[in-house]
Order: C-alpha cells, then structure tokens, then sequence
C-alpha cells in the first residue's frame, strides 16, 4: 500500500497533503530607501559596544537606536512620506519596511526566511513545512521522507510498503531472478522476497522421480516425496496396481521387472518365480514349467538332456537325438 508521510500545510491547503509551499511577497508604500537604512541601523547596532562601564554595555546601543529610528520617521513626515511598517520579521522581530515576504502565517525579510536545516534562502521558491519549521526540497526529504530498504534513499513520490519496510515500488522485486512481482505476489523466507516460480524451485521439496518441486498432491515412499504421476516403475513406466512396489537401488519397480533384475523368471512361462524354484542349466523354472519340451512330461532333477537351449526327458531325447 502506498503511504505519504504527514505534512501539515499553511490553513489554505488541504490537511495532510504533501506539497511544496510558495511563500507570498508583499511590497509597502513606504519607500524603499527606509529599509536600507534600518538594515544600516541594525548592521550599527551590531557592532555598539560600551565603553564607559559595564552598566551601559546592554541599555545604551538600544537607546541610541531608538533614537535614531524616532528621529529618522519624524524627518520622513516631515518630507510627506508616511513609514507604515509590513509587520515584524519573525525572524530577527524588527519592523519590515520595504519587501515582507509571507509564510507559515508570519511574516519575514526575505533573506531571513531560510531552510531549518540547511540555512538556505527559501526565497519564491517551493518548500516544505513541518511542526511550523520551513525546509527546502532535499532537506526535508532527507530529514523526514520514508527510505528503500533496497537503495536507502528517500522515497519522494509512491511508496510500497511490505515486510514491514518501505520500498521505491521498482526496487522490490524477486532476490533471485530481479523481476517485479505481478498479480501473483510474492513469497517470502528469512525476510527477503520471491516470485512463486523461484520460491518453490529454491525451497519446496523434490520429486524423486522428474526432481520437480512438489506443491500439491503427492506420494511419500523410499524416503522421499513424489508426484502421484511421477510414481512409476522406473523400467516400465506403468503405475503399480493395488499400490504395492518392489524397490531396487533406492527405485520403485513393478514385480515383474523387479525379478527379472533379479534373475528370477521363469524360463517356461516368463513370468517371476516367487515360491518354489528349480535351477537347470543356470536358469530358474517354476515346478510345473520345468518339463520335456517334446513329450510335456515333467522333468526330474537330473534326469533331463538339454539340446538347443530346451529340456528333453531321456526318452524323448534318445528318439529324437540318438
């Protein structure tokens, strides 16, 4: 959400609107030449100092500008020229006699209105006002205006705000890719932010079968999580019927490629021996699968011929071979 930081203005303007103020600038009918000389007279007042006891150090440079200025208004009435002060500067409270410039509902020499902090003339130009305290544009920006937690600067304009901190809106983006966020928002871990897309691939968990993150449905087996689709026979590729699996090296597989891995096929049928098993001739055979491959008897342990890659029993292997 955007925020703006709390300005109060002059009592013309909005309430809590953040904007430059131009201060006004006001011209009397006394003559020009009378501000001169008060500015002589306060330049002199300056540089009085007593000389004839500390007692007349502080009474007697006022007296005598006092005098000064009564016997300076009586010789400009006399002349015709009525000496109507603009006011007092709120700066150094002595009387304006030519050019007052008016703000924050006072008014001011106009080299006496400067910034608070920088001490610069405002002069007609915009500035900023804060608890009845005048500023320039970039000291009231450094001064009071929220600050990126990426670059550290103010934040003259739009405001972000998130993770509890304030941000120029294009300095918060993605830690890892340096994308702005869209209308999917962001993710966030050990309080820096993420695009979905970099967040899931950085910290979800893994499939074990395509190393994809894992976000939604999924399987837990061997140790590990999978997608529901991702849980195949690693030879096959088929889904396991009934759910059960036979695991090998850390991978799931169907019964039939599990035993055939395993050298546990049957040489008659092809299909797994489980149970019982006989071994002729460095291959496995199912009880009733070991039999004559002319006669179809069954054939006995040590009692079998074999002849190009079958069994023959002893009968059938005479009349066929001898």
């Amino acid at each position: 959400k955007l925020w703006h930081p709390p300005i109060s203005a002059l009592p013309s303007s909005p309430l809590g609107v953040s904007r430059p103020l131009l201060p006004s600038k006001l011209v009397t009918a006394a003559a020009q030449h009378l501000d001169e000389l008060l500015a002589d007279l306060g330049h002199m007042q300056s540089k009085l100092v007593a000389v004839e006891g500390g007692a007349r150090e502080s009474l007697e440079p006022k007296a005598s500008l006092d005098n000064m200025l009564g016997s300076l208004t009586r010789d400009l009435q006399e002349l015709g020229i009525t000496a109507t002060p603009a006011g007092i500067c709120a700066a150094c409270c002595k009387p304006i006699a030519a050019k007052a410039l008016t703000a924050l509902g006072k008014t001011w020499h106009p080299e006496h209105f400067t910034c608070a902090r920088c001490g610069d003339e405002l002069g007609s130009q915009p500035f900023f006002e804060r608890d009845g305290q005048a500023y320039c544009e970039k000291d009231y920006h450094q001064a009071f205006s929220p600050r990126c937690a990426y670059c550290a600067s103010p934040i003259r304009e739009k405001v972000l705000t998130a993770l509890d901190q304030t941000w120029h809106p294009e300095h918060f983006f993605c830690t890892r890719c340096g994308k702005t966020f869209g209308d999917d928002g962001f993710h966030e871990r050990n309080g820096k932010p993420y695009c979905r897309q970099d967040f899931l691939a950085i910290f979800a968990p893994k499939c074990q079968g395509c190393k994809g993150p894992v976000t939604d449905n999924y399987l837990s087996a061997l140790q590990g999580v999978w997608h529901a689709e991702c849980f195949v026979c690693t030879e096959c590729l088929s889904s396991f019927d009934g759910g059960s699996f036979f695991e090998l090296d850390g991978q799931p597989y169907c019964k039939l490629h599990f035993h055939q891995h395993q050298g546990n096929i049957c040489h008659g049928c092809g299909h797994p021996v489980t149970g019982r098993c006989i071994t002729a001739a460095e291959r496995k055979y199912h009880p009733e699968h070991f039999i004559c491959a002319y006669c179809l008897g069954q054939l006995q342990k040590g009692t079998f011929h074999e002849h190009g890659n079958k069994m023959y029993c002893q009968a059938c292997h005479a009349k066929l071979f001898l």
